[in-house]
């Protein structure tokens, strides 16, 4: 790492070597050349002069790029495409005459952004289900842990833990659709020309129509897509990478839910993402453990989430058939964004692998609320018993008005139960009370609910991408 001069956090931290090579330069050039290679040969195929021998040639180099020689000749053109071109080249001196015949340069510009943006897709997808793979084994470990539920953060109607991460995994469900969906998309710009009317080609193949027709649609399949876009100007529309950019805001939304719960269940003792033996939560507290990579995870989407108007606000000021106003925010906004999930995925994978819970601390928050969330069935019982409901509901009321205010007020425990059992008008004992007291019994069909959400709908996504599981992740700092 460089110290004199900046250098990315998310290079440096985050991001892992998988993702920060498919958007490196090595990538991208090796990329051009595959492209230009696509295309020598769908001409020669197509009837243009072009030998067997010339695209062995550009097969043989087109991995050994003479970088040393496109650096130098871009200082003297400006002009980044052109000094590959001359360097391939150099390499190629019998092909040289025939590399990116009838093309301009968002043939390779753009062609490689949606191939990169599909490779990093797929790996966002990869990460993405193994998260909610590991959040599945969690929903079902703990599908019968009862726990406190709440709502706007104050104690509601009791919840199970598992119950509680099916709502995170039901998150990323969601954003697994959209990835896919977005996936299903993605288009080759193909090889349109300067302004997108593929002029060039008349020239070449003579006014052919039916040939040239040809050339987008076999260009996809060399490059493994299924088709070019249909209309273009000289580049594909910059709306494809707003929505790219949204998926990944999606995801960052679902993980920056699920790490602010986690957080909060750290302040409460139930829940602990993983801590390591010689891990130190502060400089002056050595007793603290902070949710560090909670908080990353939140950091981190948030940053993504803001990326997202980068690609939304290109899209909606390109000028006809193209402006270079998109460039240097695409060099930027594109890959940083795929930086940014890729690590905010590791962690989230990380973080719920090795998530702890405190049952004895989470039981002990329960009972101290259960007993408010119980009198409905504590004044049904004692209806049964020959008692008034009008009557029972009103006292019941009194009783708990009474509890809260020596909760809040003394700092006391919560005394619902011995305030209803001294109240003759109830006809029950403490002991029966206190039988009453099970947490099992007020949260209703949690575990059934996570039983059928895992086999219906997560299961079968898990089963369909069988091969992309087993991923672990190691965080940098």
């Amino acid at each position: 790492m460089s110290t004199d001069r900046y250098n990315s956090p998310l290079s440096e931290r985050y991001a892992s070597k998988e993702m920060q090579y498919i958007f490196s330069p090595d990538k991208k050039f090796r990329t051009w050349r595959r492209l230009w290679i696509a295309l020598a040969e769908t001409e020669k195929e197509l009837g243009l002069d072009i030998t067997d021998e010339q695209i062995e040639e550009l097969k043989a180099h087109m991995d050994d790029i003479n970088y040393d020689v496109a650096k130098a000749r871009e200082k003297e053109v400006r002009h980044d495409v052109m000094s590959h071109v001359y360097a391939y080249g150099v390499q190629c001196p019998k092909a040289k005459g025939i590399i990116h015949l009838g093309a301009t340069s968002c043939y390779v510009g753009d062609n490689t952004d949606i191939i990169v943006m599909t490779e990093a897709l797929n790996l966002v997808k990869k990460k993405l289900v193994n998260v909610m793979s590991e959040l599945a084994k969690f929903a079902d470990t703990y599908k019968n842990q009862p726990t406190l539920a709440f709502t706007h953060f104050q104690p509601a109607q009791p919840t199970t833990v598992g119950k509680r991460a099916s709502l995170w995994l039901q998150e990323f469900m969601l954003d697994y659709e959209d990835l896919n969906y977005v996936l299903s998309t993605m288009k080759l710009l193909g090889s349109k020309g300067t302004t997108g009317t593929q002029a060039s080609f008349l020239e070449l193949f003579n006014g052919d129509q039916e040939t040239i027709d040809k050339i987008d649609p076999m260009i996809a399949k060399k490059m493994g897509f299924e088709a070019c876009v249909p209309v273009s100007g000289q580049t594909y529309s910059r709306k494809v990478d707003t929505r790219v950019l949204n998926v990944l805001a999606g995801i960052a939304a679902s993980a920056t839910k699920m790490s602010n719960d986690i957080r909060l269940l750290q302040h409460l003792k139930e829940v602990e993402e993983p801590f390591e033996k010689s891990q130190i939560g502060s400089s002056a507290m050595a007793y603290k453990r902070n949710p560090m990579r909670s908080e990353r995870i939140a950091s981190l989407s948030r940053y993504v989430i803001c990326d997202a108007l980068n690609p939304a606000i290109t899209s909606a000021t390109q000028w006809f058939e193209r402006t270079l106003d998109d460039s240097a925010n695409k060099r930027l906004s594109v890959p940083e964004g795929f930086l940014a999930i890729d690590g905010i995925l590791d962690l989230c994978i990380n973080v719920v692998d090795g998530l702890v819970v405190y049952p004895k601390v989470i039981e002990k928050h329960m009972l101290a609320e259960l007993p408010f969330m119980a009198t409905e069935n504590i004044m049904m019982d004692a209806v049964k018993a020959g008692g008034d409901r009008q009557e029972l509901h009103e006292r019941i009321r009194t009783l708990s008005m009474q509890a809260g205010k020596t909760v809040k007020e003394e700092g006391k425990d919560n005394n619902l139960l011995e305030l209803i059992a001294a109240d003759e008008a109830f006809g029950l004992s403490l002991d029966e009370l206190k039988a009453s007291m099970d947490p099992s019994k007020y949260v209703g069909r949690s575990a059934r609910q996570v039983e059928v959400f895992l086999r219906d709908v997560i299961n079968p996504i898990l089963d369909d991408n069988s091969e992309l599981l087993g991923l672990t992740a190691e965080i940098n700092v």
